[in-house]
């Protein structure tokens, strides 16, 4: 059986999504640190799956 593809998402779309400025992202990444980025090429994306699980992992540790 097939899983379904998650949503891939630009880094513009993330800061957007996130209320965050792009440089914070690339910030972020450097540090280790927001959703896990994957590059494609020259292009970096975040599944939509690995953001929302980031986002939750945010809120059980704020818990």
């Amino acid at each position: 059986m097939r899983e379904s593809l998650s949503k891939l998402l630009t880094i513009e779309e993330l800061s957007e999504y996130l209320k965050v400025p792009v440089p914070t992202l690339y910030r972020w990444r450097t540090q280790g640190y927001g959703p896990v980025g994957r590059r494609m090429g020259r292009h970096l994306r975040y599944r939509e799956d690995d953001v929302r699980a980031w986002v939750d992992g945010l809120e059980q540790a704020a818990a």
